[in-house]
């Protein structure tokens, strides 16, 4: 088994990106306090090649400081919008086709494995590492997402938490996961 070279990996350029298609996500960020969190929502992004990252609120934005360091450049890449507040991202999203679902822990709450399958974009929330999801955001959602969880802790950082619910829409939900 040898490691394989950047060149071997054979990864799009930062133009090629840009062209290629996408998976129909788009990730709204409700006010997510940690530029290093950010940055790591923004490499999962570009890893699974989502449509877009939302910012709201008082979520850091590029070029802030903690964002560039743990994207290393995947904001280059994946396609970002900043809102003052994350009911207008839903409201533009929805108004663009997409549904709508929190990332949180609610009554009648869809586990992961379970995401209904769709033929039009979703957006996923992912809200503030202490708070979660915004009541606000989830009375807007048509549903929420809960990612089975079963040790003592009732949470998991918002960027793990991103790249498992990223990794589950590519392999089981989403029609273009079997080009990436």
């Amino acid at each position: 088994m040898q490691k394989l070279t950047n060149e071997e990996l054979k990864r799009l350029s930062v133009e090629e990106f840009k062209e290629s298609e996408k998976l129909p996500v788009y990730i709204i960020l409700d006010n997510v306090r940690s530029g290093l969190n950010v940055g790591s929502v923004f490499r999962s992004a570009d890893a699974f090649r989502v449509a877009g990252i939302y910012c709201c609120g008082i979520t850091p934005v590029p070029p802030h400081r903690e964002v560039l360091k743990s994207a290393l450049g995947a904001t280059d890449s994946v396609q970002w919008e900043y809102f003052q507040d994350t009911l207008s991202a839903i409201s533009k999203l929805r108004s663009g086709g997409c549904i709508i679902a929190s990332v949180e822990q609610t009554s009648n709450a869809v586990m992961l494995h379970q995401i209904p399958k769709s033929a039009q974009p979703l957006a996923i929330i992912f809200g503030h590492e202490m708070d979660g999801v915004s009541q606000e955001a989830i009375n807007q959602s048509d549903y929420s997402i809960e990612i089975p969880q079963t040790g003592t802790k009732h949470s998991l950082n918002i960027s793990v938490c991103a790249g498992i619910v990223l990794w589950e829409l590519a392999r089981q939900h989403l029609p273009v996961a079997s080009t990436l």
